[in-house]
């Protein structure tokens, strides 16, 4: 699917199933629900739908004539994270049932299904590709933030975040101290970070490719002071910071 259409403040709901009672059926039960429903009569037609940067989810038949929903479901699985598939189906084999849990479907219900059950399976899937698209839009926030630092202020980063003191980090770059106490401040500042705990939780969620490998970058990490910059694999707060560290 190509191209992007603006966000939407209610939910969609999108429905592909050849049969036409049951779509509209399920656009009724959604829309009662307060969530905008839009149905497809084929995996093509859904398919020339533009993306949307709202919380989704898709209702999905498995028996669906030329591409078949486990087909689409491999077709979109890459690129539409944020849109959890709900199968409802007359298809009650157990590999069809397994192939597509394995695939991620957020559920795999047997026509007819009990509406209850659905909707509350459309409300979890909501919510999670309510989580999925924040937590996209805060990492292109963040992506931007790091782009927007220069050469030598990412250097500085690097080496801050594994507990490297000014003085450390001058010396390994060849600059003095106060060069890096003024690249470290616009860096801080471009990053928007308040602390150094801060910096050192964006560089675990960043992992920038330019960066020297180093535990912090390679996953989430607690800054036990610099000893070498040695970390564990729990996330840091800022009472986990030892004194040792400056943050001149």
């Amino acid at each position: 699917m190509s191209g992007l259409v603006p966000m939407s403040a209610v939910p969609i709901v999108f429905i592909v199933d050849d049969d036409v009672t049951v779509r509209e059926s399920l656009e009724l039960l959604i829309q009662g629900a307060g969530c905008r429903a839009e149905t497809f009569a084929s995996a093509e037609e859904f398919l020339s739908r533009p993306r949307v940067l709202t919380p989704s989810c898709l209702i999905l038949d498995v028996m669906l004539p030329d591409l078949n929903g486990l087909d689409l479901q491999e077709r979109i699985a890459a690129d539409r994270v944020d849109m959890p598939i709900i199968f409802v189906t007359g298809a009650h084999d157990i590999s069809t049932t397994v192939r597509a849990m394995k695939a991620g479907a957020a559920e795999f219900l047997t026509k007819p299904c009990d509406y209850d059950v659905l909707l509350s399976a459309i409300r979890h899937a909501v919510d999670r590709s309510s989580s999925v698209l924040r937590e996209e839009a805060e990492m292109g926030e963040l992506r931007n933030r790091y782009a927007s630092l220069t050469p030598r202020e990412r250097q500085v980063m690097d080496l801050v975040v594994i507990g490297e003191l000014n003085k450390q980090v001058g010396g390994e770059l060849g600059i003095s101290e106060l060069t890096v106490k003024a690249h470290r401040g616009n860096m801080m500042r471009k990053m928007k970070a308040g602390s150094l705990v801060d910096l050192v939780n964006m560089a675990a969620r960043l992992r920038p490719p330019s960066a020297p490998k180093c535990p912090t970058l390679d996953g989430p990490a607690v800054l036990e002071g610099h000893r070498g910059g040695g970390m564990t694999s729990q996330p840091i707060h800022q009472s986990t910071i030892s004194t040792g560290i400056s943050y001149e």
